[in-house]
């Protein structure tokens, strides 16, 4: 095995790291509103470290933060935005899902967390408000 660093993680999508800090920021910030700026970009700041500096152990390391924030909001233990929980675990699960492609273990070592977001999401989808339809075209 060599030394350096394997770095084949970094290549899976870059939604997590676009997409997470606002949305992060709004599940640990009190749920009266928009997470404050300092927040978000401290959310934004470890990312870019994590992706920056670290290894795939510590990315999914801060995945399965982000999905036990994710369990709280859906099992109403956390207030915070519905909204923002659905958005990230959306985002965490599409990620652990593509681990199946890469080698190593990582795939294996989220399964845990895949069933719990997917019964997280099930339960945040069940008590969003339905949206209106969307108006039809008459062209």
């Amino acid at each position: 095995m060599s030394a350096r660093r394997s770095l084949v993680w970094l290549g899976l999508t870059p939604e997590p790291e676009q997409e997470l800090p606002t949305a992060v920021a709004a599940l640990r910030a009190p749920a009266d509103g928009r997470p404050p700026s300092a927040l978000v970009a401290a959310e934004r700041h470890r990312v870019e470290r994590l992706v920056l500096r670290g290894t795939q152990r510590g990315w999914l390391r801060y995945l399965g933060e982000v999905t036990d924030l994710v369990v709280r909001v859906a099992t109403g233990s956390t207030p915070a935005d519905p909204r923002a929980a659905l958005l990230a675990g959306e985002v965490v699960l599409d990620h652990h899902r593509m681990l199946i492609g890469l080698p190593g273990a990582g795939y294996t070592r989220t399964a845990a967390q895949r069933r719990d977001l997917e019964r997280a999401l099930a339960r945040l989808k069940s008590r969003a408000p339905s949206a209106p339809p969307k108006p039809r075209s008459t062209v």
